[in-house]
């Protein structure tokens, strides 16, 4: 699947709830045609400027919640490119309530 996210434009344009429809979108689609593992890198936080800060919660809430819906998914991969990325997501994570393997 491909996924264009939102161009961060300072958070007044309804960036946030377009970048979770994104994630949504991504796995309605994989519900759809059966898979079982998906990745993800962190969706508009490069070249078009989205806060990783911002982004990690709204990623990984997005993917709990279609998770719950979709019990045939059985992996995503949240694939960061630098340090940075990484540590937002490990911290988004810790906000996470449920079981959830964050290796």
């Amino acid at each position: 699947f491909h996924a264009v996210g939102p161009v961060w434009r300072g958070g007044g344009y309804g960036e946030e709830e377009l970048l979770a429809s994104c994630y949504r979108a991504c796995m309605r689609l994989a519900q759809e045609y059966g898979v079982s593992t998906i990745a993800f890198p962190a969706i508009s936080c490069g070249a078009y400027g989205f806060p990783v800060e911002r982004a990690a919660p709204i990623a990984i809430a997005t993917i709990a919640q279609a998770l719950k819906e979709n019990p045939k998914l059985q992996k995503v991969y949240l694939v960061c490119f630098d340090r940075a990325t990484y540590q937002a997501y490990q911290e988004a994570l810790t906000h996470l309530q449920g079981p959830i393997d964050a290796d």
